[in-house]
């Protein structure tokens, strides 16, 4: 279906830039990235990714003053983005109020919120934290045990990760993006690779689509399983957390199995998939998987069944319908607060015919509803699995159907939601570089599920959405 996602473009000047988000968005769209670039001719600009009903639209703004209108009041979740945009090219938001996201100035004062009354104090947490978990802070002003409002700072080991990309090749770009994160390696380099393919003209053929579409699925039952036990953990449920290990371990000797890698590294190239899929590997890891169902099924069922459980989740770091869109949720945790949002339902250069996303049956939003979710969306997970596994497989690739531009936009639905990869080509170098992954979006929802909450609850509700700090490193 080549040009079902034709990308288009439209530039503005900075007094138009505002009215473009308002006509999107009353078009019923959704801005799901903004980021700073600079154009050919050296001048500063600002670029919103935009899925319109009708298509994907990239709006390019140039700045010759660097000033550009804050759009935070008319889509609350580009806060991130536009401090980004400050802080790493030195974009200036008129009509916003933004503290340092990047930057870590020393005075708390120029960072934290202004928090005061009869009995507030604060409780630091991090940036160093016990066991193996990168490094975010997180300052609770609280009274009692009581959190009335928690600022999170993140980008401790900012790693200037698109920066390094920009300037090579897209093929020598595509490792770069994969190392944003392990967990999410997949997600990352689909998104990339979509982006560089869509710039290209390029579309996939049926190979690639089921080949890549397995991968993101291996991804998403890992991950999954993984942060099923971390719930466990963060309630002491041992057996829970021992168990959902076990099951993480061994999603991950069928992923090492398949392709060697246990985070899979080196899965996904630009225009190809390469990958050596022996018959007798693909029996097996379909053998396996459906042991691991049986198990992993039986397990989730009692996680959803145990009282204490259910009791120690209900009505925690709960994060409202209305809450979750104006933060812009993505993923499981936006499902569990009922947004229907799923990029698979809309993924023709994926292997997702017909695909409609599951949800709980009670999505209030709260922990109990994000370990639900995981639960119910694992079986969609291994019931594609085994269609893809059952299925061909083998090399594929992608075939120029279109005329080149120099932009692309990739969009995936990874393990913690949407992630969107923009890029922009010179030739065959990548010029433009910007990753915007779920744990972006959702990290300020976590702040905000936890206002109202207990200080002893906070690991519980950062379990629940079990994001990554390297995303945001990235």
């Amino acid at each position: 279906m080549p040009g079902v996602d034709a990308l288009r473009v439209t530039t503005v000047g900075p007094w138009g830039l505002r009215g473009e988000v308002e006509d999107a968005l009353a078009a019923g769209g959704v801005v799901e990235a903004l980021f700073a670039a600079h154009g050919a001719d050296g001048v500063a600009e600002v670029r919103c990714v935009v899925a319109l009903p009708d298509g994907p639209l990239l709006v390019r703004c140039p700045l010759p003053a660097g000033v550009a209108p804050s759009v935070v009041d008319l889509v609350p979740a580009l806060d991130w983005d536009e401090r980004e945009a400050h802080d790493l090219h030195g974009v200036t938001f008129e009509g916003g109020v933004h503290r340092p996201l990047v930057d870590h100035p020393e005075d708390p004062a120029a960072w934290m919120t202004p928090v005061a009354g009869t009995d507030v104090h604060q409780v630091a947490v991090g940036p160093i934290h016990a066991g193996v978990i990168e490094s975010g802070h997180f300052r609770f002003h609280a009274v009692g045990e009581r959190i009335l409002h928690v600022d999170a700072r993140l980008f401790h080991k900012h790693r200037g990760l698109e920066r390094a990309a920009e300037g090579r090749a897209a093929p020598d770009a595509l490792p770069v993006v994969q190392r944003a994160c392990a967990a999410c390696a997949v997600a990352n380099t689909v998104a990339f690779a979509e982006a560089v393919e869509q710039a290209r003209g390029m579309w996939p053929d049926e190979p690639m689509r089921r080949a890549r579409t397995l991968l993101l699925e291996l991804e998403r039952l890992y991950n999954h399983l993984n942060d099923l036990g971390q719930i466990c953990a963060g309630v002491g449920l041992a057996p829970g957390a021992m168990a959902f290990a076990g099951f993480k371990e061994r999603a991950q000797r069928v992923v090492h199995g398949l392709v060697g890698h246990r985070f899979l590294f080196g899965s996904v190239a630009v225009g190809a998939s390469d990958l050596p899929l022996p018959a007798a590997a693909v029996a097996a890891a379909r053998r396996d998987l459906a042991d691991l169902r049986a198990d992993a099924t039986r397990a989730g069922r009692s996680l959803l069944l145990d009282a204490a459980l259910r009791d120690r989740t209900r009505g925690t770091g709960v994060v409202s319908r209305d809450e979750a869109r104006r933060l812009g949720m993505v993923g499981p945790a936006a499902r569990a607060s009922g947004l229907a949002g799923d990029v698979r339902e809309g993924s023709p250069r994926l292997w997702y015919a017909g695909f409609r996303a599951a949800s709980p049956e009670d999505p209030a939003g709260d922990v109990a509803a994000r370990v639900e979710v995981r639960v119910v969306e694992l079986r969609q997970t291994f019931d594609l699995l085994d269609d893809l596994l059952s299925g061909p497989l083998g090399p594929g690739g992608a075939t120029v159907a279109g005329s080149p531009r120099a932009h692309g936009v990739g969009r995936v639905e990874g393990a913690r939601g949407r992630t969107v990869c923009a890029v922009e080509l010179d030739g065959d170098v990548a010029r433009r570089v910007h990753l915007r992954t779920g744990s972006y979006a959702n990290w300020p929802a976590v702040a905000r599920a936890a206002a109202g909450a207990t200080l002893p609850d906070f690991p519980l509700i950062n379990k629940s959405f079990e994001l990554c700090y390297a995303c945001v490193d990235r």
